[in-house]
């Protein structure tokens, strides 16, 4: 699938943050890899991702787990057709300070596709809550974010 191609190829994903999403770009988010089932995303620790307090700002923890559980979304949306997604709340739990760099994970790709296929079949505007794992190279889980998305059928006029 040409979408995910180009969601693991690190110079696409680059150029695509620097133009769509400079915020993602700037705080050095990258796709260490995604597939249909499963997204992964690294937020390193460096000056431009933390706060004051020498540990990742919150801010940018949600923005990775935002987008591991929305390139999920994305790629069974490009074989749906035209449909629009929205993160309408976002819910954050915080275990362990996080001074190291992090790695999301979001392992819902089948739900998510689920609920497309839900908002295709009714046409009426579905909503999900998917959740990334935000994870040390420890292995311990340092936050857990749950993204709601909204997706709605496009209008064809």
């Amino acid at each position: 699938m040409k979408f995910l191609r180009q969601a693991n190829n690190p110079w696409i994903m680059q150029f695509y943050m620097f133009w769509k999403l400079p915020a993602a770009w700037f705080m050095g988010l990258s796709v260490r890899h995604c597939d249909l089932d499963r997204c992964e995303v690294v937020l390193p620790f460096r000056w431009r991702s933390q706060n004051p307090f020498r540990s990742i700002y919150f801010a940018a923890e949600c923005a990775a787990a935002e987008m591991s559980t929305g390139l999920l979304a994305m790629a069974h949306i490009q074989e749906a057709g035209p449909m629009s997604m929205l993160v309408t709340n976002i819910e954050a739990s915080f275990y362990k300070k996080a001074d190291q760099k992090l790695v999301f994970t979001c392992t819902e790709g089948k739900l998510l596709k689920g609920v497309i296929q839900k908002t295709l079949e009714t046409g009426q505007p579905q909503t999900y809550q998917a959740t990334s794992e935000g994870v040390l190279p420890s292995g311990q889980v340092a936050v857990k974010v749950v993204v709601t998305w909204s997706f709605k059928l496009k209008n064809n006029h």
